[in-house]
């Protein structure tokens, strides 16, 4: 999927305009997004400023000598680039595979435009049949409010590096949770706000307006109006 994964990022990073405020995203699809711009920006002259959405695409944004804001200095973004580990027919999306679920969401929802790079493994029919759906949580408790959660009618699991517990950037955990399918995003998404120790989930509703599926020779362009 690499070639394909290569396509769909950089043909995305092109819609870039100068003086753009741009979120970039996190994961194996956007770094090609982020390497795409970081070339644009030394051969045209391209100036961005860039919201890094994880701690592993700042640095890979600074290695390529793009300037790099917040949101706190930049509250609004004019387009984001992102990936996303499930999409359905109506571009809503399940991520958080990468553990950044929490500022991707944050930059999206401050963003005029949000593109979304993925390879064609990515669509789905309905979310959550192929890919756990990914909770952030505070750590307190953490036992508990994953009781919450299940009582949703899933299995959840805390995810785990290594031996050890995974902390998010903001230093919360991640409980992975299988649902099997997820018929209705907004109505699940809310519900699980709603506990009390859930920072936020990893379902991505109403918030994309275009998905950029790579292929092995070009990409194909989804929207919805």
């Amino acid at each position: 999927m690499l070639v394909e994964k290569r396509n769909a990022g950089r043909y995305a990073a092109d819609f870039v305009k100068d003086g753009m405020v741009v979120g970039l995203g996190t994961g194996s699809t956007a770094k090609h997004a982020i390497q795409r711009l970081g070339e644009r920006c030394k051969k045209e002259g391209l100036e961005i400023i860039g919201i890094p959405t994880s701690e592993q695409t700042k640095v890979q944004a600074e290695d390529l000598g793009l300037n790099i804001s917040t949101l706190d200095e930049h509250p609004v973004i004019d387009i984001t680039i992102d990936g996303a580990d499930e999409i359905d027919p109506e571009l809503n999306l399940i991520k958080g595979g990468g553990g950044a679920l929490l500022r991707e969401k944050i930059v999206a929802y401050h963003s005029k435009e949000v593109i979304i790079v993925a390879d064609p493994s990515k669509m789905v029919d309905v979310l959550g049949v192929k890919f756990d759906l990914p909770v952030e949580i505070i750590q307190f408790c953490s036992t508990a409010i994953i009781s919450s959660i299940e009582e949703l009618d899933c299995s959840a699991d805390l995810r785990m590096d290594n031996n050890t517990v995974f902390k998010t950037d903001n230093n919360n955990y991640i409980a992975d949770c299988k649902f099997h399918q997820i018929s209705e995003p907004y109505s699940l998404s809310r519900q699980l706000n709603d506990i009390p120790g859930v920072v936020e989930n990893g379902l991505f509703v109403d918030m994309v307006n275009r998905v950029i599926i790579g292929k092995k020779e070009g990409v194909e362009e989804i929207s919805i109006e």
